[in-house]
């Protein structure tokens, strides 16, 4: 896998400070931020009397009950693709208790200030009993319904290849929660209908890209995948992946097998890949055409351009930052965002350098 040099000069400018573990961000019309928390707050940055963006202290007031605990908490925000007049969103978050806990989303009307009109569209089953791998990132498909990631919860990971189970999955919902009528499972016996594709372990990052989605995951030690989605696919965790375990015990023997469905690109060592976005803006135009995939573990971003739809080189950027970026986001007018994992966490714009 080749990497590229630097393509473009750029300059990093802080729009925040003193964020506990931001997760995700939206872009509201006005040119104001909604940003999560992983403990269970959400806050907005909003442009100040002199135009610059703030942080308002007080958080979002009425966000629902949120179990914050290891990797659970307060996970992606996304707005309705009516949200100008409507105002309605959508969160993602962990749910229940250390013992039982689920992945829910829920929708509910911003007034501004406070969050209005909550109602849940979906809470995963069964519930489990421990705090890891939720995934949570959604994105809305050309249709208008929802798709969105679950983890494998670590514990019975081979339930990411079992149909009763919402667990190492992507789903698919309306934004009300009904479950579309043509999901790929919607009519076999025991499965869950609200299944996309099958056989995930930790994704954290999904994307539309001209009405295709896309999507990254954690492997164990190794193994981290970029993927095409498509309805009814197998993606093969953990009966095929590149990774072992994180004791180095083998996972499977296996790397691909008939009908499960080959990652385009694999991170090995694990980049720990976070979010993930698409660069198609008028600021760089050297990184369009490009996804944006966010780092933990490298700390980076990694630049994957995408001619045709195959990755092409990839480029290895902001790793001077030396900090684990947990989303990637490019804003209307084509700056990149970064969101840093950190108890003092930042959000970042990257814009090009001044001649």
């Amino acid at each position: 896998m080749a990497t590229l040099a630097q393509t473009v000069a750029y300059r990093v400018e802080v729009v925040a400070t003193g964020l506990e573990h931001p997760w995700s961000l939206a872009f509201l019309p006005g040119g104001g931020l909604l940003v999560t928390e992983r403990p269970g707050r959400l806050r907005l940055i909003e442009p100040g009397t002199d135009g610059r963006l703030q942080l308002r202290n007080e958080p979002v007031a009425g966000l629902p009950p949120v179990l914050a605990s290891g990797q659970a908490g307060l996970f992606d925000i996304l707005l309705d693709p009516g949200f100008a007049t409507n105002r309605r969103l959508l969160l993602s978050f962990a749910h229940g208790t250390p013992e039982a806990n689920h992945l829910r989303v829920v929708s509910a009307r911003f007034d501004g200030r406070q969050l209005q009109e909550l109602q849940p569209v979906f809470t995963s089953q069964p519930p489990k009993s421990d705090a890891q791998h939720f995934g949570g990132r959604m994105t809305w498909l050309p249709d208008g319904s929802l798709l969105f990631g679950m983890g494998d919860g670590n514990l019975e990971r081979t339930d990411a290849q079992r149909l009763h189970t919402h667990l190492g999955k992507f789903l698919r919902i309306h934004a009300d929660g009904r479950v579309p009528a043509d999901n790929p499972f919607v009519s076999r016996d025991s499965a869950l209908p609200e299944i996309y594709s099958t056989g995930h372990r930790n994704p954290q990052g999904v994307v539309m890209v001209y009405g295709v989605p896309y999507a990254h995951e954690h492997g164990s030690r190794g193994g981290d995948e970029l993927n095409r989605l498509a309805p009814g696919a197998n993606f093969g965790w953990p009966i095929t992946t590149g990774g072992v375990d994180y004791t180095y015990a083998r996972i499977s023997p296996y790397r691909s097998l008939p009908g499960i469905t080959p990652p385009l690109t694999e991170w090995t060592p694990s980049i720990a890949p976070a979010g993930l976005a698409w660069y198609d803006g008028p600021l760089f135009p050297a990184w369009r055409g490009s996804l944006l995939v966010a780092a933990l573990a490298e700390r980076s971003v990694r630049r994957v351009p995408m001619p045709n739809g195959t990755p092409g080189p990839q480029e290895i950027l902001f790793k001077e930052l030396g900090e684990r970026l947990r989303d990637v986001r490019v804003g209307p007018d084509g700056a990149v965002y970064l969101l840093t994992d950190s108890l003092q966490g930042r959000v970042l714009r990257v814009v090009p350098s001044r001649s």
